[in-house]
């Protein structure tokens, strides 16, 4: 038996599907894809291991295959025109729908040529790692990458559905599926302590990949976005505290070349710093600081940069993250396990300890 979800937005909400084995199931996948005319959107890697089986869910539909080139350094407007490309040679209609059959980059790049072609046409996301099904798949945010910063174009645009098939997991290299338990440590350091407690004594239990404990932290992470994104769709205020740790990552990423760390490896980073930064600050104490590195530990995620990093050019890096408002660079910070706030007034003294630290 699957779990199912709903994210909840009047006429827009959407179901998300939990469950082993959904990939094989047309009778759920189907009912998503209005129109006879389907574009599969997906990389080598993943398109070896399953798009067989999708083509054989989807046997009656007239199924186009883009396959765009793996990795974050491809999250680009290039390739973004690749897919639009095929969609116009392939001579795509307004009834098309676009299915994101990857990771996180596959997702945001679809996503964001479904937003985009004629407008706007159907769009249904199949996520394959860890990090996309707890994270990027849902809350309708698709974009690429521009060289002066990460997700800097793109347009929130909500699938038709999420469809995580938990079995896919099971051929997920190690460290990847550990980038996304960051994602999914993520949500208890932000919005709930029980579930950060409940973590610490499963994330062995996660890392063997038990699937009662894997369904669990999935249904959990997906449950607590749905509700954030729901109540803040478009990051006017409640939806910023999903980014906890992502500008000091995301400037780790841009720094590197989106070459030495996974996303979930930078995030995971950049938690430690957000957390250090709340106890300079006076809002956490000692002790959930090092709750936090402990369990990223555990998770098989790093805590602190492998190399030196340069504060002042992690300052200017995070200044072109979108979290700047008017100027002013605005952080997610906690002042307890399981409570996040906004913080436009971070002293920036301690910024600058906290950054000269982390090496």
């Amino acid at each position: 038996m699957h779990k199912k979800l709903t994210v909840d937005l009047g006429h827009r909400s959407y179901p998300i599907y939990i469950g082993g084995g959904l990939l094989a199931r047309a009778d759920v996948l189907t009912p998503h894809l209005p129109g006879q005319q389907l574009m599969v959107v997906t990389n080598e890697t993943v398109a070896a291991a399953y798009l067989p089986i999708l083509r054989e869910t989807l046997a009656s539909r007239a199924l186009d295959v883009c396959l765009i080139p793996d990795g974050e350094q491809y999250k680009t407007l290039a390739t973004y025109a690749q897919v639009i490309d095929q969609l116009m040679s392939s001579r795509h209609n307004r009834t098309t729908t676009l299915l994101a059959l990857g990771g996180g980059v596959v997702g945001d790049i679809t996503g964001f040529a479904a937003a985009t072609y004629q407008r706007g046409v159907g769009f249904v996301q199949v996520p394959t790692t860890l990090l996309a099904q707890v994270d990027s798949s849902v809350g309708g945010k698709t974009g690429v990458n521009h060289p002066a910063g990460k997700n800097m174009l793109g347009a929130f645009y909500q699938p038709g559905c999420v469809l995580i098939d938990t079995d896919v997991l099971n051929s997920l290299p190690e460290r990847e599926f550990s980038a996304g338990l960051a994602e999914v440590i993520k949500y208890g350091l932000i919005w709930d302590r029980e579930f950060f407690s409940w973590l610490e004594s499963n994330v062995q239990a996660l890392r063997a990949k038990d699937q009662q404990a894997l369904v669990l932290a999935i249904k959990k992470s997906c449950e607590i976005k749905a509700v954030v994104v729901a109540q803040d769709e478009r990051e006017k205020g409640l939806r910023a505290i999903l980014n906890f740790g992502h500008t000091f990552g995301h400037a780790l990423e841009k720094l590197t070349d989106y070459t030495r760390y996974l996303h979930g490896e930078a995030v995971a980073i950049g938690m430690v710093m957000a957390a250090d930064l709340s106890r300079r600050m006076g809002l956490l104490g000692e002790h959930d600081v090092e709750r936090t590195k402990r369990l990223l530990h555990a998770a098989g995620l790093p805590v602190c940069v492998d190399q030196d990093m340069n504060a002042e050019d992690m300052l200017r890096t995070m200044g072109m993250d979108k979290k700047v408002v008017d100027g002013v660079l605005r952080l997610i910070l906690i002042d307890a396990i399981g409570s996040a706030r906004i913080v436009d007034q971070v002293d920036t003294e301690h910024l600058g300890e906290t950054l000269c630290s982390s090496s």
